[in-house]
């Protein structure tokens, strides 16, 4: 890692034929100053660099350190609540991320083509529509919270990410009127991660609104199998499905209780024949399947490290 005292200059001195001569740092080819500072971690960038000199603070503007904005390593300081939103986020972590957003999107110039948040950062409305704003060619957009945001900001923000592709977020309890939005404004998805339940009402609605994708991810969470079936015969351009760990329930005539599967029937596998990758897993001895069990069908992520990153499918995983 680089150090940086505060200084006016940093100068180098070089040894050439025996005689030396002075080269200032702000001197070096712009392209080698990128490939040091694409060595930098994000906090590194926003907190030292810009402040050296104007050289380094233009450099910090390239579009080539910006393709990515990953701020998976930050989470809000919040609690659970019991009216909506559902959750408070303090002022110091809620200030935090509105002064981080704003140096980094101010630095990327509109550059910024993938945009990564935490399971636990939880984005407010004036975020969004500064977010949005500021990162007009976004293609992939990983923000598993939405409980902070209306969604009216929602539909808005989508409105103007015309070249997304991939989207990872969490499920909707009336999800028809944002899935629609979604779908109508954003005609190039195709590639979709829910990290929590999965329910008739949100499958019947990508079926609807988003017929076109031809990746989905619904691993480690309940799935029905009603709504697994709606998938399956809906999505006729799905090439990949990942429901690994998943609680498949099936609802039985009452009295008889819920049923969970412990393996699938011929009639999901013959409908999953036509997928290029079907990926499955439901076991006793696999430990994620264990962990889905244990948290009944909605994982709680902050138990587990970084693995909300994880994915079966490579283009979702983080």
């Amino acid at each position: 890692m680089m150090s940086f005292q505060k200084q006016e200059k940093i100068e180098v001195v070089v040894m050439e034929e025996g005689n030396s001569h002075v080269r200032r740092w702000e001197d070096l080819n712009i392209d080698m100053l990128v490939n040091i500072f694409q060595s930098f971690d994000l906090f590194q960038l926003i907190s030292v660099i810009p402040q050296v000199c104007p050289t380094w603070q233009s450099v910090c503007s390239d579009q080539r350190l910006w393709k990515t904005l990953d701020l998976s390593v930050m989470q809000s300081n919040f609690v659970r609540i019991s009216i909506p939103p559902y959750v408070f986020v303090d002022t110091p972590s809620r200030e935090k991320l509105t002064r981080i957003l704003k140096i980094c999107l101010n630095l990327s110039r509109g550059n910024i083509l993938t945009l990564i948040f935490h399971y636990n950062l939880y984005v407010d409305n004036n975020q969004l529509t500064y977010i949005t704003k500021r990162c007009p060619r976004l293609k992939r957009l990983v923000m598993p919270a939405w409980e902070k945001l209306d969604k009216q900001t929602i539909c808005s923000a989508f409105h103007e990410w015309k070249d997304l592709e991939s989207l990872t977020m969490p499920s909707l309890e009336k999800p028809a009127y944002v899935i629609k939005k979604i779908g109508r404004s954003c005609k190039k998805i195709s590639e979709l991660k829910i990290m929590t339940p999965c329910d008739i009402l949100f499958a019947s609605a990508l079926v609807s609104f988003l017929p076109n994708l031809k990746v989905l991810s619904v691993r480690c969470t309940e799935l029905s199998k009603p709504a697994l079936v709606i998938l399956l015969e809906g999505l006729k351009k799905l090439k990949v499905l990942n429901i690994s760990h998943c609680i498949i329930t099936e609802y039985l005539p009452p009295p008889a209780p819920m049923k969970i599967l412990t393996e699938l029937d011929e009639s999901i596998l013959k409908k999953a024949s036509r997928l290029e990758k079907f990926l499955t897993c439901i076991s006793d001895s696999c430990i994620m399947c264990q962990r889905t069990r244990n948290d009944e069908g909605f994982m709680r992520w902050h138990k587990y490290a970084d693995l909300w990153k994880v994915d079966e499918v490579k283009s979702l995983a983080i």
